[in-house]
């Protein structure tokens, strides 16, 4: 009876049944997280280990899936609106190295130097940092050291995924308010002007009056194929230019250059804005991205998390510790919401598309209409 079709079958139900968590909880609980917690449950017992690899999901979701998803990014975001977020970039750039400073401070007399070097790169980054980092220990013989960097990607996401749930419901309930008081009106907010912004990225207005360097294709030669097309060349020139090692710096992931040749390529008017969204395809490369992201929990064993859950609960605590703080101050010299800092920050904890996903949710259970 088991095949791809019914590994594909479970994971959505999994994926379902954290969405239906976050409905019936308004967000409070966010969806990412149980599906996190139901599918490292299911593997300790009656799920099999490679029911995402069975499924077919990984193979599009690790490779041109991430680069389509990322290329798209970057075609919902001007170089305007770049400049103009410049705050949002400090903010996350204070949180990042709050937490490594507490951290380097703190942890390594309590854990060790070689817990913290292998764990910091996967809870400030992601899947790739955690590989990284895995296989720099292995090769030295470091295994308790690789099983930890793994581990840590794994884990770091329970407290990502909440926190962030409670930072951005006291903000979003802060903002609603202030705006159905009429203390704040949309021409005078940026917060709430953002959404008028979605609105017109949605029906495809936006960017339209502005002259592009390459001119915009008629409607029926530009079908859901031939935006796949774009945005899978920008995805090309994107893997090419991170096989390039750049003096002093070295190679830069191809996953960066996908989000900088998006929004390039949106700027002269060769990528559609919204892409995925007009090709109506964005929901399923969520899917499978989402998937990809939580089979790391299948090497996530009891024996493993019983090793090694006090140095690993040690760095988490006392790197969102050190992230609060750095929040906290850098909140106060922009005058800014400490709560919507604190929220930016904590996604390094688990990235792109949770950190979307979880504002998304809040957003809906929040408001009364769309």
């Amino acid at each position: 009876m088991y095949n791809f079709a019914l590994a594909f079958v479970l994971c959505a139900v999994a994926y379902l049944i954290g969405d239906a968590v976050s409905i019936l909880t308004k967000a409070w609980v966010p969806s990412v997280f149980v599906t996190a917690i139901v599918l490292l449950i299911g593997y300790w017992t009656v799920l099999p280990a490679e029911l995402i690899s069975d499924s077919k999901l990984i193979p599009f979701g690790s490779t041109i899936g991430i680069y389509l998803l990322i290329t798209h990014m970057g075609t919902i975001i001007s170089l305007k609106q770049l400049g103009e977020q410049w705050k949002t970039i400090v903010v996350c750039l204070a949180g990042l190295a709050g937490m490594c400073l507490a951290c380097w401070l703190v942890c390594i007399p309590l854990i060790g130097k070689e817990f913290v070097v292998a764990g910091l790169p996967p809870l400030t980054g992601g899947i790739v940092a955690a590989v990284t980092m895995q296989t720099a220990a292995a090769e030295k013989g470091l295994e308790a050291a690789a099983l930890f960097a793994i581990a840590m990607y794994c884990v770091q996401g329970f407290a990502g995924y909440p926190l962030t749930a409670l930072c951005l419901q006291l903000e979003g309930k802060k903002l609603l308010k202030k705006f159905r008081s009429g203390e704040v009106k949309t021409s005078d907010a940026a917060e709430v002007n953002a959404v008028e912004k979605a609105n017109e990225l949605e029906a495809g207005t936006a960017n339209k009056a502005k002259k592009k360097l390459i001119p915009e294709l008629p409607e029926k030669w530009n079908g859901p194929v031939m935006i796949f097309l774009k945005l899978g060349i920008v995805a090309w020139l994107a893997t090419m230019l991170g096989t390039i090692a750049f003096p002093g710096v070295g190679k830069i992931s191809g996953a960066v250059w996908a989000l900088i040749l998006g929004v390039l390529g949106t700027t002269i008017g060769f990528l559609d804005v919204n892409s995925l969204n007009k090709a109506n395809s964005y929901g399923i490369m969520m899917f499978a991205l989402m998937m990809y992201i939580f089979d790391g929990l299948k090497d996530c064993t009891p024996d493993m998390l019983v090793s090694i859950i006090g140095p690993m609960i040690i760095l988490i605590i006392i790197g969102v510790a050190g992230m609060c703080v750095a929040s906290f101050i850098i909140a106060k010299i922009f005058k800014m919401s400490f709560p919507l800092a604190f929220a930016n920050g904590l996604t390094a904890l688990y990235g792109f598309p949770p950190d979307a996903i979880i504002t998304e949710s809040t957003c809906t259970a929040l408001a009364e209409k769309e």
